[in-house]
C-alpha cells in the first residue's frame, strides 16, 4: 500500500507539473535568450539538491539529447571541496555559495537556487548577491516557497512537502529545460564530432 500511495502522489504532482507547462516554456525562454547572448548558467544547492546543481549542470555543458552539440556555459557552485571547506571554515557555511557566486556572477546571467524548504540560508544569502549583481534568479523549491520564493525571480514552488517528491519534480522541470534550450538552440543545425 505505501508503494502505491507514493506513487499516486507523484503522478498527483505530475499533473500539476502539467497545468503549469507554460510557465515552464517561459523559464526555459528566459535561459534560451540568455544563452544567445553569452550569458552563463549557475547552479547551486545543499545534499540532495547540491547532487541536482552538478547533474543540471554537467546536462547543459555536456549534453542532454543532442551529444554533438556545443557546449553551454553552466557551472555547479557544489563541486569544488577545497572551495567550500575554506570558506565554511573561514566565514561560515552560509557563505559557502555566496563568495564563488560573487567571484562569478556577472548582470544578465541565470542563477538557480534549489532548496525543498525554501529556507536554506546559504541559498538565501547567494540569491541576495545574485538579485545584486542584476542576475535572473530562478528557484527550485517545495509547497510554501519558503523565504526563497521572494527572492526569485521565478521560482517553481511543488505542491508537496515531502523532499523525495518535491526533488523528483524538479528534476523533471530541469530535463524539461534543459531538452527546450537543446531543441531552440541547436535543432536543425549539424556538428562534427
Amino acid at each position: 500500500m505505501y508503494v502505491y500511495q507514493q506513487i499516486q502522489e507523484a503522478i498527483r504532482i505530475k499533473k500539476i507539473l502539467l497545468e503549469q507547462s507554460e510557465y515552464i516554456e517561459k523559464v526555459a525562454q528566459v535561459l534560451i535568450d540568455a544563452f544567445k547572448i553569452g550569458k552563463k548558467l549557475l547552479i547551486f544547492g545543499n545534499g540532495g539538491s547540491a547532487a541536482d546543481a552538478q547533474h543540471w549542470a554537467a546536462e547543459f555543458s555536456g549534453s542532454f539529447y543532442n551529444r554533438r552539440r556545443p557546449p553551454l556555459p553552466a557551472i555547479a557552485l557544489t563541486t569544488n571541496s577545497s572551495e567550500i571547506t575554506a570558506i565554511g571554515n573561514d566565514f561560515g557555511f552560509e557563505y559557502i555559495f555566496e563568495k564563488p557566486l560573487s567571484a562569478l556572477a556577472q548582470k544578465g546571467d541565470i542563477v538557480m537556487g534549489i532548496s525543498t524548504s525554501g529556507n536554506s540560508k546559504n541559498v538565501l544569502l547567494a540569491l541576495e548577491t545574485a538579485i545584486q549583481k542584476e542576475c535572473t534568479v530562478i528557484g527550485f523549491t517545495g509547497k510554501t516557497g519558503g523565504k526563497m520564493k521572494n527572492l526569485c525571480h521565478y521560482c517553481f514552488c511543488i505542491d508537496s512537502t515531502d523532499v523525495a517528491r518535491i526533488q523528483e519534480a524538479h528534476e523533471l522541470i530541469a530535463h524539461l529545460l534543459c531538452a527546450r534550450v537543446e531543441q531552440e538552440l541547436f535543432e536543425n543545425k549539424s556538428y562534427t564530432l
